[in-house]
C-alpha cells in the first residue's frame, strides 16, 4: 500500500497493520498542505491510491469521512494538549466480516460502500494496531499548528515531534530563549 498524505509530510509510514489508519489520519490540512478530503476529486485520487479499486466515495461520504478523522485524530493528540473541537458525531452502522484464513487466523475485514467501507477497513487496523500494542506509537506531533500523525520508532516509545527539524527544533529554541529572558530579569 502507498501512503500518499503520510509521505508529503516526508515521513515514513507506519508498519502494515497501521498503514492505512496512519494515512487517513495525515490526510488532514496541515500548514501549505491541502486536505486531501476537502473535494471529490482529490478525494478519490486518494482512496485509489491507498485501497486501488475497493471504494468508491460521495459527496455524502466525505462529510462522514471528515468527521470520523476529527474523532479518530482526538485519540492520537498529545496528553495535556488542547483536542480539536469536535462535533458530536451520530452512531453509524459499520460493516465488518471475520475470515477465516487456511492458516487458522482470524482477520477483520472491511465491508459495505464508500465511507463505510473505508471507516471499516481503518478501525479494523486500529483494532489490529491495539492487539499488537502499535497503536499507541501513533501519534500527533505536539506542536498545535502542525498536529501531524507519525509512527514513533523510538524504543521507549517517547517522541513527540513529526520532524524535530521543522517543529522540534523552534519550539526547543523559543522555551530556551523564554527560560533565559526569565532568568535574566
Amino acid at each position: 500500500m502507498t501512503s500518499p498524505a503520510t509521505e508529503r509530510f516526508t515521513l515514513d509510514p507506519a508498519p502494515d497493520t497501521l498503514a492505512l489508519a496512519h494515512d487517513f489520519l495525515n490526510t488532514r490540512g496541515v500548514g501549505t498542505q491541502p486536505d486531501l478530503l476537502a473535494d471529490l476529486a482529490t478525494a478519490t485520487a486518494w482512496l485509489e491510491r491507498v485501497l486501488p479499486g475497493e471504494a468508491k466515495l460521495t459527496a455524502t461520504d466525505l462529510e462522514v469521512l471528515r468527521a470520523f478523522r476529527t474523532e479518530l485524530h482526538r485519540l492520537v493528540v498529545p496528553e495535556g494538549a488542547a483536542p480539536e473541537s469536535v462535533a458530536e458525531v451520530g452512531a453509524r452502522g459499520v460493516a465488518a466480516e471475520l475470515v477465516l484464513g487456511v492458516d487458522g487466523t482470524v482477520e477483520l475485514r472491511g465491508g459495505g460502500t464508500g465511507a463505510e467501507y473505508v471507516t471499516s477497513r481503518v478501525l479494523a487496523e486500529v483494532l489490529a494496531g491495539q492487539q499488537v500494542d502499535s497503536w499507541r506509537r501513533l501519534k500527533a506531533c505536539k506542536n498545535d499548528r502542525c498536529r501531524v500523525v507519525f509512527y514513533d520508532r523510538s524504543r521507549n516509545n517517547s517522541g513527540v515531534w513529526h520532524s524535530l527539524k521543522t517543529c522540534g527544533n523552534p519550539a526547543n529554541l523559543r522555551a530556551f530563549r523564554a527560560r533565559n529572558k526569565e532568568a535574566s530579569s
